[in-house]
């Protein structure tokens, strides 16, 4: 075939990949019905199916599918764009108990008729009444502010559940995937060591062959290494396991069955669902007494994990050590969601409030889901962890889930208790709160839904093993705990700011100025109180000098220092380096990037020191740890995505991707690169992804890309140098807003954006 020819094929290759992608983007896609974008896929026994739902409910086969619970539903989609400043004016959604009735483009279930809103999610269900246990069918079509009329959707289906309710947060199910070894290495005659490259939780298939039927072989399974062969030994929570395979002649295939755990499969942790079976995290598998070869393909992962697309998101920069703290933050996210909801880690398996946050928003940002978030969240409300910061941390949580898909139900369903969660029934006069100070009621506990105590944390551990005093160092840098506890009570005055603007958006303008006021009146006493005006930092509490680098870290991150204070608490938080667990680094890096310090921030976050994301690399773990390291906590699990901070924190704070408006209706995007001389990034959101990319020439260009999704509106931070500078967009001149170290352009429309700033 001559050059020419091939030339000619691929330019219409190419012409129609085009063609395709035009057509796709030309009507909505993305499609959601309560947050949910996959309703419509089967699983058998874990992996995905080919069989439509609508014949697979009535086959005899282990089928899983997701239910949805809710009478009535809600649906979203992505608007689709392909001008500049594109929005939704108008949409028409047809809902249907048959597909022949969309094809016909009409519905015996509920024609919207053309609506004139601008609403592209959480659109309720207005027609006629569900049934439980139905396959239903839907497609949307919109038109935009030029009254153009885009095409329909594809047809989108879902199932509702055998039994239906006024509010639910329904899941996927869980899948499976098989992996195989990236190598395996034959140590002598009889053994066999294979590494995935990963770990991942899941369980081991292996194909072996027996001339006589009589021999057996040992398979052991681990998340270390150690001379070439898996780690016996490894310490800590880290996990190893064997396992004795009686071998029948011929060739057969043996699915090894993983022991359940005693202590995470106990009362109070969440169990695997029997259509998975027990799982263990491992990266190695070594096979002993084997003397026939082995092929890359006889030895199988089942990897377990939530549905979790890997091209939802994408980061890339010039800094090679932060490429490698991204990649394995996000991948932790993915590892760690074999069960549906977040926990602590393999050790417990137990969800907590304060991993929960953590792993909201780094989900957040790595893949186009939020029902995990949502369901571990309400999970949690209704069976609650011990630590006072993480009651509070359930408002910081539902407020997320907010802002992320601007959806209301679940605020309004669990509003009385974000109330009580806020603890404000263990107020003083001064708006402080204690759990030391006989406050705590039976009546109180019953609020929060908890039965024991209720203690302060901080961080963790507190000392030594486990926190039971022991003389090694902790990770709270010493804090002094008090009656009075100033993180307590940063967190605390978070709430009351949170539960105003709660308040506000489901419409109860008197608890509203209620919150408010008290919220006022917590950060006058706590700045009057808590600060230190000769050193320019806070103490540990009422009662003590003591000032530790949470004491300051929180009360930054929480908007609670004064305007004029901040560069003096931001001065004592560099002296501390991250004297903080992995837990608290993701506050730590809050505070320092709101307080506009990227340098330190990209410090931090890039930093080889063994207090670091990239240690956790170089230990040779490809999930982040619980700690920074074996030393610091040592009983500590290597498959901790509270340890992943950095999936959130280069999107939120470095590139500076966040909601402004509820259901990212409005976008910030702040790029705080420090010395980073470039990156990109594509972030998913509930509106379609976000893609923003910079070049930084620090102190004398920087160049901006941006590309925004339809149906929304950003505003754009650019680096300030001078009153000469000149800042173009698309190549002409334009006007900006100062805000301090930053030139702000407002309203910025949907479709790619090019923004040069220089000097």
């Amino acid at each position: 075939m001559g050059i020419k020819k091939i030339i000619l094929l691929m330019s219409l290759h190419f012409f129609l990949l085009t063609v395709v992608h035009a057509q796709k983007q030309s009507v909505p896609h993305g499609l959601t019905v309560n947050l949910l974008s996959r309703t419509g896929k089967v699983y058998l026994n874990g992996y995905p199916s080919t069989t439509p739902i609508e014949k697979a409910v009535s086959q005899r086969e282990n089928f899983q599918f997701t239910e949805i619970s809710a009478r009535v539903p809600f649906f979203g989609w992505i608007v689709p764009a392909q001008k500049e400043n594109t929005r939704q004016t108008a949409y028409r959604l047809l809902v249907a108990s048959r597909k022949d009735f969309l094809l016909k483009d009409s519905a015996d279930l509920w024609d919207s008729g053309k609506v004139d809103k601008n609403s592209s999610a959480n659109v309720l269900y207005s027609g006629k009444q569900l049934a439980p246990g139905k396959v239903y069918f839907w497609k949307v079509k919109t038109w935009n502010q030029q009254g153009e009329e885009s095409g329909f959707s594809e047809i989108s289906a879902f199932k509702t559940a055998e039994e239906l309710t006024d509010y639910a947060t329904d899941r996927y199910p869980i899948q499976k995937q098989d992996e195989y070894p990236v190598k395996i290495n034959r140590i002598g005659e009889i053994r066999h060591f294979a590494d995935f490259g990963k770990a991942a939780f899941g369980r081991i298939r292996v194909n072996l062959y027996s001339d006589t039927g009589t021999d057996s072989v040992i398979i052991h399974l681990g998340e270390t290494e150690k001379n070439g062969a898996v780690n016996r030994s490894p310490g800590a929570s880290i996990r190893y396991s064997q396992y004795k395979i009686g071998l029948n002649k011929g060739w057969k295939t043996y699915l090894v069955t993983i022991r359940p755990d005693k202590r995470n499969t106990g009362a109070q942790a969440v169990l695997m669902p029997e259509y998975i079976g027990e799982v263990t995290p491992f990266r190695y598998c070594e096979i002993e007494n084997y003397n026939h070869p082995l092929q890359e393909k006889d030895l199988v992962r089942e990897t377990v994990f939530y549905p979790f697309n890997d091209f939802d998101s994408h980061f890339h920069s010039s800094d090679t050590i932060l490429n490698q703290v991204w990649d394995i933050s996000k991948y932790s996210i993915k590892a760690t969601s074999f069960l549906g909801i977040y926990v602590d880690g393999d050790r417990e398996r137990i969800p907590y409030e304060a991993d929960a946050l953590i792993n909201q928003l780094s989900h957040y940002a790595v893949a186009r889901d939020y029902s995990m978030a949502r369901y571990t969240h309400e999970y949690l409300i209704r069976k609650p962890t011990w630590p006072t910061e993480w009651h509070l941390q359930s408002v910081l949580i539902a407020w997320e889930d907010y802002m992320y898909t601007g959806n209301t139900l679940s605020l309004a369903h669990f509003y009385e208790d974000l109330q009580a969660k806020t603890l404000m029934a263990l107020s003083d006069e001064n708006g402080f709160i204690s759990t030391r100070t006989g406050k705590v009621t039976p009546e109180v506990l019953q609020s929060v839904h908890f039965n024991g105590e209720i203690r302060d944390i901080i961080d963790w551990p507190h000392t030594g093993i486990l926190g039971l005093e022991k003389e090694e160092g902790g990770e709270t840098d010493g804090f002094v705990f008090t009656d009075i506890n100033t993180v307590v009570n940063a967190f605390h005055y978070r709430t009351l700011v949170l539960m105003a603007q709660i308040a506000e958006t489901l419409g109860k303008t008197d608890d509203r100025k209620f919150y408010d006021k008290r919220a006022a009146k917590l950060k006058q006493s706590f700045n009057t109180y808590l600060f230190d005006h000769k050193r320019g930092v806070y103490m540990d509490g009422i009662g003590t000098n003591h000032a530790s680098l949470h004491a300051n870290m929180f009360p930054l991150a929480f908007g609670l220092v004064p305007e004029k204070q901040i560069d003096g608490v931001l001065k004592f938080i560099r002296s501390r380096g991250m004297a903080c667990s992995v837990y608290g680094s993701q506050f730590l890096l809050d505070a320092i990037y709101d307080a506009n310090d990227p340098e330190y921030g990209l410090q931090l976050l890039t930093s080889t020191g063994e207090r670091s994301w990239y240690n956790m690399i170089q230990v040779g773990s490809t999930i982040t740890l619980e700690a920074w390291d074996n030393k610091y906590k040592p009983n500590q699990d290597w498959n901790h995505a509270w340890g992943a901070a950095p999936a959130n924190l280069i999107p939120r704070k470095l590139m500076g991707i966040e909601p402004l408006e509820p259901g990212f209706r409005k976008i910030s995007i702040k790029p705080q690169p420090g010395p980073l001389k470039s990156a990109e990034i594509k972030h998913p959101t509930i509106r379609g992804d976000v893609t923003v990319s910079f070049t930084n020439n620090p102190g004398q260009s920087f160049r901006l890309e941006v590309d925004i999704p339809a149906n929304t509106t950003a505003e754009i931070y650019l680096p300030f140098y001078t009153g000469s500078q000149t800042i173009y967009i698309n190549g002409q001149s334009a006007k900006y807003i100062q805000k301090g170290n930053f030139s702000v352009m407002e309203d910025v429309g949907s479709g790619k954006w090019t923004f040069v700033v220089e000097r």
